[in-house]
């Protein structure tokens, strides 16, 4: 039998590991408190992974958290590892095949390349419902403390291009989960909030 003791300290590891889980991307976190560190180094270095997918964009979303804001683009079926990328500041975005300007608002843009395509390889069929040029279909930034803007390049020649719009030139982070490629711009250089 469970002492009382036994029942308290679990509840309670239990109830520290749910408030430390992390939020999606599509959710909104409650404002930070003071005991909050964000996390430095991450630099404006470009990033890159070679790999590529035949497996399909499906969905690209943001989400709002504490010390940076997030985009997730959804590939389901590229396992860990099998998710080619590169993002890097531009000047200006070009899209891929016709060269042709992409406006981007902000202070900052980053181009970000996903090695899949945004269509189904075998018939052509858009598998994301986005137009060249447009902002990216459900993003809604109002209230972003980082991001601007969010506009669809194109996808050509199995890469998807996005333009994203950043108030600055602010430190980035790249990660790739099965899925997912997940970018995180922070909302300043010092690690504060």
């Amino acid at each position: 039998m469970l002492q009382p003791r036994t029942i308290c300290a679990t509840l309670l590891l239990v109830g520290t590991a749910l408030t430390a889980t992390a939020v999606p991307a599509g959710a909104t976190q409650a404002a930070p408190t003071r005991a909050t560190a964000c996390p430095t180094g991450w630099g404006s270095a470009a990033r890159t992974d070679t790999d590529s997918t035949t497996a399909p964009v499906r969905d690209i979303r943001t989400g709002r958290h504490d010390c940076f804001d997030r985009m997730v683009v959804d590939v389901p079926g590229a396992g860990r590892g099998g998710l080619g990328y590169s993002v890097r500041y531009v000047d200006r975005l070009y899209q891929d095949g016709s060269g042709r300007p992409v406006p981007v608002a902000g202070g900052a843009v980053l181009e970000v390349r996903v090695a899949a395509p945004s269509y189904a390889p075998e018939t052509g069929e858009p598998t994301y419902p986005a137009r060249a040029g447009r902002p990216l279909p459900g993003v809604d930034l109002t209230g972003y403390r980082t991001f601007r803007d969010a506009r669809f390049a194109g996808s050509f020649e199995g890469e998807t291009q996005i333009g994203l719009g950043a108030r600055a030139r602010l430190p980035f982070r790249v990660l790739e989960l099965p899925g997912h490629l997940v970018i995180d711009v922070a909302h300043t250089w010092t690690g504060g909030r």
